[in-house]
């Protein structure tokens, strides 16, 4: 399994405006990957109820992972959407 361990960016967390936009994200890459704070429960990235029930703030660590296949793109794109803070996905 691919997992990236990543620092979330926004200051306000996966919470709001940032979590819409990662959901989108994680839906757009094409592959099922989920979302933990280090030590929970992971949960569908691509779910919004899922992401909000993590409470992730930022600062913190989240473990983004899957095993399908193309993960390792995604996952990087992904790690890179929630580290940086960025408004839309990175391409490719």
């Amino acid at each position: 399994m691919a997992e990236r361990r990543v620092t979330i960016g926004w200051a306000e967390g996966l919470h709001a405006r940032p979590a819409s936009i990662f959901v989108r994200a994680a839906t757009a890459v094409g592959v099922p990957v989920t979302i933990a704070k280090d030590g929970g429960t992971p949960v569908n990235a691509a779910s919004m109820l899922g992401l909000l029930g993590l409470g992730a703030e930022g600062g913190e660590t989240v473990i983004l992972a899957s095993d399908a296949p193309g993960a390792d793109e995604a996952l990087d794109r992904l790690a890179k959407l929630v580290q940086e803070g960025l408004s839309e996905l990175p391409a490719a």
